[in-house]
């Protein structure tokens, strides 16, 4: 009898702790900051590698998916009926993240009676903010190159124009139909590549964590606890509703996309990477039924328009950074802020610690010092692990909800059974 395989959750959860007790020891036995570094940066080696490698076929498994599920859609009027109903539930579920955001930090206050000395005003962060205003965002959405927006991995530009060459192939009718199935055998390629990837997960999450507790130590999340913990208390109270939304759409189905999307879920939140769980959100919403050419459509627009994590964070960050030095808001300003918010953070894909950038572009419109970002820079790790995991949930139940409006959610008793190849290649491999 065959020995039943261990699903990669399990060893991405011990390779989790192992890190951390790697990481902790390493900390331990080498207090030297520039030790601990050196040792930090040749730990993570691995996980530069894993990230590497995702990004090496992201754009491309991007432009494929897309592209097919455009072209299978038929006609340009059902992509834009899906586009438009998938940024409808993107414009609110950023709504909703960023006003829970705003109303539990004021309600918590983590800002207040801090008890850490404060950054001085005028202390630089070296973050570039002028990219981030409407102007840059709305021309820089369409790519001068679509091989300059793959090699820079512009998933917004790649998306961009994906969108153009898949209606392109659709209208070409009959004789486009040669080349949608090329296009469609380079999806499964890709995937194919991305499950001797996935294999290396558990290793990349163990570097990861290591490297991470190796530099900063736990005492680090001691002295910011209260702060960390308002935020995952948050981030919980965001997953509540988004569930919740999800129930209201699909029904007690919502769970068990829950229980799919674990793996995905673990991966972003280890690695503190949303790109890391693409692949895999695709599978899983293969296996809960999703037809491939929605997923495939809506999936890669939610990483430019539905990151709900980073903007519950950048509503806390901004609040807690003007608590901190004593600025009150006025609830007129916190509702400009919030609406500022959601055109800025549709710039975050792709851009790293982009969240910190959007957070020092809104600090300087509201005259709230740069500096008290300082503050935030040496958990931002631990942080940009619970926001990446939950811009993965948001992104697979915006894709359910939105294939279960358009008629593309195959009843539970058949939900998988017509799965692409490529995804049961990529479950086998996991």
């Amino acid at each position: 009898m065959l020995k039943k395989k261990r699903p990669l959750t399990v060893y991405i959860l011990v390779a989790m702790v192992l890190g951390i007790l790697v990481g902790y020891a390493c900390h331990d036995t080498f207090p030297d900051k520039k030790i601990a570094a050196d040792i930090a940066s040749h730990i993570s080696i691995a996980t530069d590698v894993f990230l590497r490698l995702i990004k090496m076929i992201i754009a491309l498994l991007v432009f494929s998916t897309l592209t097919v599920g455009i072209a299978h859609m038929g006609d340009s009027k059902t992509a834009g009926r899906i586009g438009v109903k998938a940024l409808g539930w993107f414009v609110m579920a950023s709504l909703v993240s960023l006003t829970l955001g705003l109303v539990l930090s004021n309600y918590m206050q983590l800002g207040v009676n801090l008890g850490l000395p404060l950054p001085e005003v005028g202390t630089a962060t070296n973050l570039k903010t002028a990219a981030f205003t409407l102007k840059d965002f709305i021309t820089h959405l369409v790519p001068k190159s679509p091989i300059e927006a793959m090699a820079n991995n512009e998933i917004l530009q790649v998306l961009v124009f994906s969108i153009f060459f898949g209606a392109a192939l659709a209208g070409l009718g009959e004789h486009g139909r040669t080349l949608t199935a090329v296009v469609d055998q380079l999806a499964q390629v890709m995937l194919k590549i991305t499950g001797a990837i996935m294999a290396m997960a558990p290793l990349a999450v163990f570097a990861a964590m290591a490297s991470v507790v190796t530099t900063q130590g736990l005492g680090v999340l001691v002295t910011f606890a209260k702060f960390m913990g308002g935020f995952y208390i948050g981030l919980v109270c965001l997953w509540a509703l988004l569930i919740g939304a999800g129930f209201l759409v699909i029904g007690p189905r919502v769970f068990k996309l829950v229980g799919l999307i674990r793996e995905p879920f673990l991966l972003a939140f280890s690695t503190a990477s949303s790109e890391a769980a693409y692949p895999k959100l695709l599978v899983a919403l293969d296996q809960f039924g999703v037809q491939r050419k929605i997923s495939s459509f809506v999936l890669p627009m939610g990483y430019s328009f539905n990151l709900d994590g980073s903007m519950m964070y950048c509503t806390f960050a901004v609040l807690f950074i003007a608590q901190a030095y004593g600025i009150d808001l006025p609830v007129g300003t916190q509702i400009t802020m919030l609406l500022l918010l959601m055109l800025t953070s549709k710039g975050m894909a792709g851009v790293p610690r982009a969240s910190l950038v959007v957070i020092a572009a809104t600090l300087n419109q509201f005259n709230i010092p740069e500096a008290g970002l300082l503050l935030l820079m040496g958990v931002d790790q631990f942080l940009d692990m619970g926001r990446s995991a939950t811009n993965a949930v948001g992104n697979a139940i915006a894709t359910a909800v939105v294939a279960k409006w358009e008629g593309g959610l195959a009843p539970e008793g058949e939900a998988g059974l017509h799965s692409v190849p490529a995804g049961e290649e990529l479950r086998k491999a996991a």
